[in-house]
């Protein structure tokens, strides 16, 4: 019932990201960063994540629920302030600053890798001012690393940066987390905080509409329990199983329906919102306490519905929209921000280098290294093997778990000679159901996935002498 095949396959280029360790900082080559199309410029500071990310994609004939978001103990908000985020740049003259976490802490926690640890940013912009309130939010995007450093609970203390929790995104890539690299911004939904924002170029623009989707939190009693979130969101709020008591998880899409009138909406700045609910809608990507629903503006931005005093006609128009908005439940397809039909890429990498290893030969420890996504080792006399048993490979994405009896394919992306090997054992008599045997770099291995409770074992073998790197790419194959 299993076969492997071992050889060679072309090395896709077009789309991908290549991360280069520079010391401290990175550079990126290829991808879609610079891209431009309709005036925009996608992959960058003021344009983020590339043109086929669900962030800047429409869907075409989308079919909608009944579920209304419930009143709450507020009304609904547009609002930058202290649950946004700033969105800083960061420059080639930037200075380094190291984050360490907060008082009485284990370091700042990174999911991705699952360990606390400080974190390096190469480049550190002047003038980052976290949220003011407990969740800190900030976001830094570096263009010259290509990559959008997100931050939870960020605070300086006597010069000094401290967090809870850090994670990253690719500056020109989808803006969202896939099974391997799970968790890639501040957000609940595992989503950096700029994702979606309503930018301070974009408030006055001159525009009918914001031209990408919007990012809002729902409260407990909108939310749902179960599932907690769906694609393309890879997580959600840790008690959410157990507190929410609504209809819509983490990652939905919300849009007003075509027959809402948008005449109807008499605040100008409200009707721009609402245009972009009709055509490109908004994901749900946090909670918040008592709030309708919130769409998150960049702070800074100066925009405000109730600047002098409480508006009752913003409020009014708000609330038009809490009643009109519904969960979007299929579409017939997508049309990118370029215009082009897009689908939706749900089979994304499953296989994660994420620790812990264990070295089980030779005398120089590998390491997992979040900004390659690789096992890292350094130069050393002959060869090290890295072997990983924990099961954390795969991370358990509820909308990509592994199908017993699916083909897979897994590659080996190696550097300097390094080898990649994967084993799936079943959990109970840990008999090997499947061996790749080891990848050198682009070889490949077919095979259907087996029944039972399987754990995944993954070797990392360093190359000889000089300095090497090994990731794999595990995808599923024909239906």
């Amino acid at each position: 019932m299993r076969e492997i095949i071992r050889g060679r396959t072309p090395v896709r280029r077009a789309g991908s990201t290549w991360l280069i360790a520079c010391g401290a900082a990175l550079a990126v080559v290829g991808g879609n960063a610079g891209a431009q199309s309709n005036g925009q410029v996608w992959g960058s500071y003021e344009t983020p994540f590339a043109a086929t990310s669900a962030w800047n994609s429409r869907p075409v004939g989308p079919r909608f629920g009944d579920f209304v978001i419930p009143k709450s103990d507020y009304y609904p908000s547009i609002a930058e302030g202290a649950w946004s985020t700033g969105v800083f740049l960061a420059g080639a003259d930037d200075a380094p600053v190291t984050v360490v976490g907060l008082p009485n802490s284990k370091g700042v926690w990174d999911p991705d890798a699952a360990v606390y640890r400080t974190v390096a940013i190469p480049r550190w912009p002047e003038g980052v001012i976290p949220a003011s309130a407990a969740d800190g939010h900030a976001d830094i995007v570096d263009p010259l690393a290509g990559i959008v450093h997100s931050f939870y609970k960020l605070r300086q203390s006597e010069g000094q940066w401290m967090a809870a929790q850090y994670a990253w995104t690719r500056l020109d890539g989808r803006g969202w987390g896939d099974p391997a690299h799970y968790f890639q911004g501040a957000r609940a939904a595992a989503v950096p905080t700029s994702g979606g924002l309503m930018r301070k170029h974009e408030i006055d623009d001159g525009r009918p509409l914001y031209r990408h989707a919007l990012a809002m939190s729902l409260t407990y009693n909108a939310l749902s329990p179960n599932p907690t979130y769906v694609f393309p969101a890879t997580s959600a709020d840790r008690d959410a199983a157990t507190t929410n008591t609504g209809q819509i998880p983490e990652g939905a899409l919300v849009m007003l329906p075509p027959e809402f009138d948008v005449q109807t909406i008499r605040t100008a700045a409200v009707r721009k919102v609402a245009e972009t609910l009709k055509t490109y809608g908004a994901y749900i990507v946090d909670r918040n306490r008592g709030t309708p629903y919130v769409i998150y503006v960049e702070n800074g931005s100066g925009f405000s519905l109730h600047r002098g005093g409480w508006n009752t006609v913003a409020a009014a128009d708000l609330e038009r929209i809490r009643m009109g908005l519904r969960q979007v439940v299929s579409v017939e397809g997508w049309v990118d921000g370029s215009e082009r039909p897009v689908e939706p890429d749900a089979n994304l990498n499953l296989l994660s280098m994420r620790g812990p290893w264990t070295r089980q030969s030779g005398t120089a420890s590998g390491s997992f290294e979040t900004w390659e996504q690789a096992v890292v080792f350094a130069p050393a006399e002959g060869t090290t093997v890295m072997v990983n048993s924990s099961g954390r490979s795969l991370h358990p994405v509820a909308w990509a778990l592994p199908v017993a009896g699916q083909g897979y394919r897994l590659r080996a992306i190696a550097t300097g000679g390094a080898r990649l090997r994967l084993q799936l054992r079943d959990k109970a008599s840990g008999a090997t159901l499947f061996d790749s045997k080891e990848l050198n770099n682009d070889e490949v291995a077919d095979f259907v996935w087996p029944a039972g409770t399987v754990t995944p074992v993954v070797s990392a073998i360093s190359g000889a002498g000089g300095a090497s790197t090994v990731r794999g790419e595990l995808l599923r194959t024909g239906q």
